[in-house]
Protein backbone atom coordinates (compact mmCIF):
# COMPACT_ATOMS: atom_id res chain seq x y z
CA UNK A 1 0.00 0.00 0.00
CA UNK A 2 1.03 3.63 -0.53
CA UNK A 3 2.84 5.54 2.22
CA UNK A 4 0.22 8.29 1.90
CA UNK A 5 -3.21 7.56 3.35
CA UNK A 6 -6.30 7.61 1.17
CA UNK A 7 -9.44 9.52 2.06
CA UNK A 8 -13.12 8.79 1.60
CA UNK A 9 -16.29 10.52 2.77
CA UNK A 10 -19.31 8.95 4.42
CA UNK A 11 -22.03 11.17 2.96
CA UNK A 12 -24.46 10.32 5.77
CA UNK A 13 -27.52 8.68 4.23
CA UNK A 14 -29.37 9.19 7.51
CA UNK A 15 -28.87 12.94 7.52
CA UNK A 16 -31.60 13.85 4.97
CA UNK A 17 -34.07 12.49 7.55
CA UNK A 18 -32.76 14.60 10.43
CA UNK A 19 -31.35 17.79 8.85
CA UNK A 20 -33.80 20.29 7.36
CA UNK A 21 -31.26 21.63 4.86
CA UNK A 22 -29.78 18.37 3.53
CA UNK A 23 -32.17 16.64 1.14
CA UNK A 24 -31.78 13.37 -0.72
CA UNK A 25 -30.92 15.40 -3.83
CA UNK A 26 -28.25 17.21 -1.81
CA UNK A 27 -26.84 13.85 -0.77
CA UNK A 28 -26.54 12.76 -4.41
CA UNK A 29 -24.98 16.11 -5.30
CA UNK A 30 -22.52 15.61 -2.45
CA UNK A 31 -21.15 12.48 -4.12
CA UNK A 32 -20.15 14.57 -7.13
CA UNK A 33 -18.59 17.23 -4.90
CA UNK A 34 -16.58 14.59 -3.04
CA UNK A 35 -15.25 13.17 -6.31
CA UNK A 36 -14.48 16.63 -7.65
CA UNK A 37 -12.53 17.58 -4.53
CA UNK A 38 -10.19 14.63 -5.02
CA UNK A 39 -11.38 12.17 -2.38
CA UNK A 40 -10.87 8.48 -3.17
CA UNK A 41 -14.25 7.05 -2.18
CA UNK A 42 -17.86 7.64 -1.18
CA UNK A 43 -19.49 5.64 1.64
CA UNK A 44 -22.97 5.18 3.06
CA UNK A 45 -24.24 3.52 6.23
CA UNK A 46 -26.78 0.79 6.88
CA UNK A 47 -29.56 0.08 9.35
CA UNK A 48 -33.15 -1.07 9.10
CA UNK A 49 -35.30 0.81 11.59
CA UNK A 50 -33.11 1.43 14.65
CA UNK A 51 -31.59 4.43 12.85
CA UNK A 52 -33.76 4.96 9.74
CA UNK A 53 -31.86 5.96 6.60
CA UNK A 54 -32.00 5.53 2.84
CA UNK A 55 -31.19 1.95 1.79
CA UNK A 56 -27.48 1.70 0.89
CA UNK A 57 -27.45 -0.50 -2.23
CA UNK A 58 -30.13 1.49 -4.05
CA UNK A 59 -28.35 4.68 -3.07
CA UNK A 60 -24.92 3.50 -4.21
CA UNK A 61 -26.41 2.45 -7.55
CA UNK A 62 -27.69 6.00 -8.02
CA UNK A 63 -24.35 7.47 -6.90
CA UNK A 64 -22.52 5.25 -9.37
CA UNK A 65 -24.30 7.09 -12.16
CA UNK A 66 -23.31 10.49 -10.75
CA UNK A 67 -19.62 9.63 -10.40
CA UNK A 68 -16.90 8.08 -12.53
CA UNK A 69 -13.78 7.50 -10.44
CA UNK A 70 -14.43 7.18 -6.71
CA UNK A 71 -14.83 3.81 -5.03
CA UNK A 72 -18.26 3.13 -3.54
CA UNK A 73 -18.60 1.43 -0.18
CA UNK A 74 -20.71 0.66 2.86
CA UNK A 75 -19.59 1.79 6.29
CA UNK A 76 -20.88 -0.53 7.31
CA UNK A 77 -23.44 -3.07 6.07
CA UNK A 78 -24.95 -5.39 8.67
CA UNK A 79 -24.60 -8.43 6.41
CA UNK A 80 -26.09 -11.06 8.79
CA UNK A 81 -29.48 -9.37 8.38
CA UNK A 82 -29.45 -10.18 4.65
CA UNK A 83 -29.73 -13.54 2.95
CA UNK A 84 -26.26 -14.13 1.42
CA UNK A 85 -27.66 -15.36 -1.90
CA UNK A 86 -29.70 -12.21 -2.42
CA UNK A 87 -26.85 -10.03 -1.20
CA UNK A 88 -24.39 -11.72 -3.57
CA UNK A 89 -26.68 -11.02 -6.52
CA UNK A 90 -27.53 -7.47 -5.45
CA UNK A 91 -23.88 -6.60 -4.87
CA UNK A 92 -22.75 -8.21 -8.14
CA UNK A 93 -25.31 -6.07 -9.94
CA UNK A 94 -24.10 -2.93 -8.15
CA UNK A 95 -20.50 -3.77 -8.99
CA UNK A 96 -21.39 -4.19 -12.66
CA UNK A 97 -23.37 -0.93 -12.71
CA UNK A 98 -20.48 0.96 -11.11
CA UNK A 99 -17.78 -0.47 -13.34
CA UNK A 100 -16.12 -2.52 -10.60
CA UNK A 101 -15.79 0.24 -8.01
CA UNK A 102 -17.36 -1.32 -4.93
CA UNK A 103 -16.00 -2.10 -1.45
CA UNK A 104 -18.13 -4.05 1.01
CA UNK A 105 -17.64 -2.76 4.53
CA UNK A 106 -19.22 -5.60 6.52
CA UNK A 107 -20.23 -5.74 10.17
CA UNK A 108 -22.43 -7.65 12.60
CA UNK A 109 -23.99 -4.56 14.19
CA UNK A 110 -23.20 -3.20 17.63
CA UNK A 111 -25.02 -4.53 20.71
CA UNK A 112 -27.32 -1.57 21.27
CA UNK A 113 -31.00 -2.26 21.87
CA UNK A 114 -32.14 -1.05 18.45
CA UNK A 115 -29.87 -3.45 16.56
CA UNK A 116 -31.04 -6.36 18.72
CA UNK A 117 -34.63 -5.45 17.82
CA UNK A 118 -33.75 -5.52 14.12
CA UNK A 119 -32.37 -9.04 14.44
CA UNK A 120 -35.46 -10.16 16.34
CA UNK A 121 -37.82 -8.59 13.81
CA UNK A 122 -36.08 -10.55 11.05
CA UNK A 123 -36.32 -13.81 12.98
CA UNK A 124 -32.59 -13.93 13.70
CA UNK A 125 -30.83 -14.83 16.95
CA UNK A 126 -28.56 -11.93 17.87
CA UNK A 127 -26.38 -14.22 19.98
CA UNK A 128 -25.57 -16.27 16.86
CA UNK A 129 -24.66 -13.29 14.72
CA UNK A 130 -20.94 -14.11 14.53
CA UNK A 131 -21.58 -17.51 12.96
CA UNK A 132 -24.18 -16.09 10.56
CA UNK A 133 -21.74 -13.33 9.66
CA UNK A 134 -18.82 -15.64 8.88
CA UNK A 135 -20.86 -18.20 6.95
CA UNK A 136 -22.47 -15.44 4.91
CA UNK A 137 -19.09 -13.98 3.96
CA UNK A 138 -17.89 -17.42 2.86
CA UNK A 139 -20.91 -17.79 0.59
CA UNK A 140 -20.38 -14.32 -0.89
CA UNK A 141 -16.76 -15.20 -1.66
CA UNK A 142 -17.77 -18.46 -3.36
CA UNK A 143 -20.32 -16.79 -5.60
CA UNK A 144 -18.12 -13.81 -6.44
CA UNK A 145 -14.96 -15.79 -7.15
CA UNK A 146 -16.23 -19.10 -8.54
CA UNK A 147 -19.73 -18.23 -9.69
CA UNK A 148 -21.26 -20.99 -7.53
CA UNK A 149 -21.41 -22.30 -4.00
CA UNK A 150 -21.75 -25.65 -2.27
CA UNK A 151 -21.92 -24.81 1.39
CA UNK A 152 -22.58 -26.71 4.59
CA UNK A 153 -22.80 -24.78 7.83
CA UNK A 154 -24.75 -24.25 11.01
CA UNK A 155 -26.91 -21.52 9.49
CA UNK A 156 -26.85 -22.05 5.71
CA UNK A 157 -26.84 -25.16 3.51
CA UNK A 158 -26.68 -24.84 -0.27
CA UNK A 159 -26.18 -27.44 -3.00
CA UNK A 160 -24.68 -26.31 -6.30
CA UNK A 161 -26.15 -22.78 -6.27
CA UNK A 162 -25.19 -20.57 -9.21
CA UNK A 163 -26.62 -17.52 -10.94
CA UNK A 164 -26.53 -19.52 -14.18
CA UNK A 165 -29.30 -21.72 -15.58
CA UNK A 166 -27.47 -22.91 -18.70
CA UNK A 167 -28.84 -20.50 -21.28
CA UNK A 168 -26.84 -17.45 -20.20
CA UNK A 169 -23.30 -16.73 -21.43
CA UNK A 170 -22.07 -17.42 -17.91
CA UNK A 171 -23.00 -16.89 -14.25
CA UNK A 172 -23.88 -13.37 -13.20
CA UNK A 173 -20.82 -12.19 -11.28
CA UNK A 174 -19.32 -8.87 -10.21
CA UNK A 175 -16.89 -7.10 -12.53
CA UNK A 176 -14.19 -7.52 -9.88
CA UNK A 177 -13.99 -9.63 -6.75
CA UNK A 178 -15.30 -6.94 -4.38
CA UNK A 179 -12.93 -6.35 -1.47
CA UNK A 180 -14.44 -6.94 1.97
CA UNK A 181 -13.37 -4.71 4.84
CA UNK A 182 -14.47 -6.18 8.16
CA UNK A 183 -15.46 -3.89 10.99
CA UNK A 184 -14.20 -4.43 14.53
CA UNK A 185 -14.76 -1.93 17.34
CA UNK A 186 -13.92 -3.59 20.67
CA UNK A 187 -14.33 -0.32 22.55
CA UNK A 188 -17.95 -0.14 21.37
CA UNK A 189 -18.61 -3.81 22.04
CA UNK A 190 -17.37 -4.24 25.59
CA UNK A 191 -16.26 -0.90 26.93
CA UNK A 192 -12.89 -0.23 28.51
CA UNK A 193 -12.87 -1.96 31.91
CA UNK A 194 -13.26 -5.64 31.03
CA UNK A 195 -9.71 -6.23 29.84
CA UNK A 196 -9.92 -10.01 29.52
CA UNK A 197 -13.10 -9.84 27.51
CA UNK A 198 -11.67 -7.09 25.32
CA UNK A 199 -8.63 -9.25 24.59
CA UNK A 200 -10.86 -12.17 23.59
CA UNK A 201 -12.97 -9.98 21.31
CA UNK A 202 -9.87 -8.53 19.64
CA UNK A 203 -8.34 -11.97 19.11
CA UNK A 204 -11.52 -13.33 17.49
CA UNK A 205 -11.87 -10.20 15.37
CA UNK A 206 -8.28 -10.44 14.13
CA UNK A 207 -8.80 -14.03 13.04
CA UNK A 208 -12.08 -13.11 11.32
CA UNK A 209 -10.50 -10.19 9.46
CA UNK A 210 -7.57 -12.33 8.33
CA UNK A 211 -9.70 -15.23 7.16
CA UNK A 212 -12.66 -13.51 5.54
CA UNK A 213 -11.54 -9.97 4.77
CA UNK A 214 -9.29 -7.81 2.65
CA UNK A 215 -9.17 -4.97 5.13
CA UNK A 216 -10.10 -3.80 8.60
CA UNK A 217 -12.35 -0.85 9.46
CA UNK A 218 -12.71 0.61 12.93
CA UNK A 219 -13.87 3.74 14.74
CA UNK A 220 -14.71 5.20 18.16
CA UNK A 221 -11.27 5.22 19.76
CA UNK A 222 -10.26 8.75 18.83
CA UNK A 223 -8.28 9.31 22.03
CA UNK A 224 -6.46 6.00 21.81
CA UNK A 225 -4.08 5.62 18.84
CA UNK A 226 -2.17 3.07 20.90
CA UNK A 227 -5.27 0.82 20.88
CA UNK A 228 -5.45 1.02 17.12
CA UNK A 229 -1.74 0.22 16.80
CA UNK A 230 -1.96 -2.74 19.17
CA UNK A 231 -4.98 -4.27 17.44
CA UNK A 232 -3.39 -3.63 14.06
CA UNK A 233 -0.41 -5.73 15.13
CA UNK A 234 -2.74 -8.57 16.12
CA UNK A 235 -4.52 -8.33 12.78
CA UNK A 236 -1.20 -8.45 10.92
CA UNK A 237 -0.12 -11.51 12.92
CA UNK A 238 -3.41 -13.24 12.11
CA UNK A 239 -3.05 -12.40 8.42
CA UNK A 240 0.39 -13.97 8.36
CA UNK A 241 -0.93 -17.03 10.20
CA UNK A 242 -3.49 -17.42 7.39
CA UNK A 243 -0.64 -17.39 4.86
CA UNK A 244 -1.79 -14.09 3.40
CA UNK A 245 0.12 -10.88 2.64
CA UNK A 246 -0.52 -8.03 5.14
CA UNK A 247 0.65 -5.44 2.62
CA UNK A 248 -2.45 -6.16 0.55
CA UNK A 249 -4.82 -5.38 3.43
CA UNK A 250 -6.30 -1.97 4.14
CA UNK A 251 -6.22 -0.64 7.71
CA UNK A 252 -9.01 1.93 7.76
CA UNK A 253 -10.54 4.25 10.32
CA UNK A 254 -13.98 5.83 10.01
CA UNK A 255 -13.59 9.12 11.84
CA UNK A 256 -16.39 11.48 12.80
CA UNK A 257 -14.99 15.00 12.87
CA UNK A 258 -16.03 18.62 12.97
CA UNK A 259 -13.98 21.52 11.62
CA UNK A 260 -14.60 24.98 13.03
CA UNK A 261 -12.80 28.17 14.02
CA UNK A 262 -12.43 26.91 17.59
CA UNK A 263 -12.64 23.68 19.55
CA UNK A 264 -15.60 25.03 21.49
CA UNK A 265 -17.62 25.73 18.34
CA UNK A 266 -16.71 22.34 16.87
CA UNK A 267 -17.69 20.59 20.10
CA UNK A 268 -21.12 22.22 20.10
CA UNK A 269 -21.73 21.37 16.45
CA UNK A 270 -20.70 17.71 16.67
CA UNK A 271 -22.69 17.27 19.87
CA UNK A 272 -25.84 18.42 18.12
CA UNK A 273 -25.14 16.08 15.21
CA UNK A 274 -24.35 12.95 17.28
CA UNK A 275 -27.38 13.38 19.56
CA UNK A 276 -29.66 13.26 16.50
CA UNK A 277 -27.75 10.73 14.41
CA UNK A 278 -27.07 8.23 17.21
CA UNK A 279 -29.56 9.01 19.98
CA UNK A 280 -28.79 5.78 21.86
CA UNK A 281 -25.01 5.62 21.46
CA UNK A 282 -24.62 9.35 22.10
CA UNK A 283 -25.74 8.78 25.69
CA UNK A 284 -23.35 5.88 26.25
CA UNK A 285 -20.13 7.20 24.69
CA UNK A 286 -17.73 9.98 25.52
CA UNK A 287 -18.11 12.53 22.73
CA UNK A 288 -14.34 12.75 22.40
CA UNK A 289 -14.10 9.12 21.26
CA UNK A 290 -15.97 9.84 18.03
CA UNK A 291 -13.19 11.92 16.52
CA UNK A 292 -11.33 15.22 16.46
CA UNK A 293 -13.19 18.47 16.97
CA UNK A 294 -11.49 21.78 16.35
CA UNK A 295 -9.52 23.87 13.93
CA UNK A 296 -8.00 22.53 10.71
CA UNK A 297 -4.66 22.27 12.53
CA UNK A 298 -6.31 20.12 15.23
CA UNK A 299 -7.72 17.79 12.57
CA UNK A 300 -4.37 17.53 10.77
CA UNK A 301 -2.52 16.73 14.00
CA UNK A 302 -5.04 14.01 14.91
CA UNK A 303 -4.95 12.40 11.47
CA UNK A 304 -1.16 12.41 11.33
CA UNK A 305 -1.04 10.73 14.74
CA UNK A 306 -3.32 7.93 13.57
CA UNK A 307 -1.51 7.62 10.24
CA UNK A 308 1.69 7.06 12.22
CA UNK A 309 -0.19 4.40 14.22
CA UNK A 310 -0.91 2.56 10.97
CA UNK A 311 -4.11 3.95 9.45
CA UNK A 312 -3.76 3.93 5.67
CA UNK A 313 -7.34 4.88 4.78
CA UNK A 314 -9.49 7.50 6.51
CA UNK A 315 -13.26 7.44 5.96
CA UNK A 316 -14.31 10.93 6.97
CA UNK A 317 -17.75 11.46 8.40
CA UNK A 318 -18.48 15.09 9.10
CA UNK A 319 -20.39 15.51 12.35
CA UNK A 320 -22.30 18.56 11.27
CA UNK A 321 -25.64 19.57 9.86
CA UNK A 322 -23.67 21.52 7.21
CA UNK A 323 -22.12 18.74 5.14
CA UNK A 324 -21.10 20.88 2.16
CA UNK A 325 -19.35 23.42 4.36
CA UNK A 326 -17.38 20.70 6.15
CA UNK A 327 -16.23 19.05 2.91
CA UNK A 328 -15.13 22.43 1.57
CA UNK A 329 -13.15 23.23 4.71
CA UNK A 330 -11.48 19.82 4.73
CA UNK A 331 -10.56 20.10 1.05
CA UNK A 332 -9.06 23.56 1.36
CA UNK A 333 -7.49 23.44 4.81
CA UNK A 334 -6.73 19.80 5.68
CA UNK A 335 -6.12 17.97 2.41
CA UNK A 336 -3.02 20.02 1.48
CA UNK A 337 -1.18 18.70 4.54
CA UNK A 338 -1.39 15.17 3.11
CA UNK A 339 -0.74 15.89 -0.55
CA UNK A 340 2.79 17.26 -0.27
Amino acid sequence: MSNHPKFGVNINNREPLIAPNYSLQDLLDMSEVVEGEGFDSVWVGDSLFSKPRYEPLSLLAAISQRTQRVKLGTACMVTPTRNPLYLALEWATLDQISGGRTILGACMGNPEHGVRREYAALGLDFKKRAGIFEEGLSILRDLWMDGKTNFRGDHFNYDDISFYSGTEMGPLMPQQTPPIWIVSNPRLVVGTKEEDRVATVISKAARRIAKFGDGWMTCCRARHPEEFSAQREQVIAAIKAEGRDPSKFRMSYQVTMNIADSREAANRSIGEFISQYYPELSKAMDLGEWGPMGTPDDIIEWMKTFAEAGVDYFICRFGSLDQFGQVEQFSKQVFPAFKS
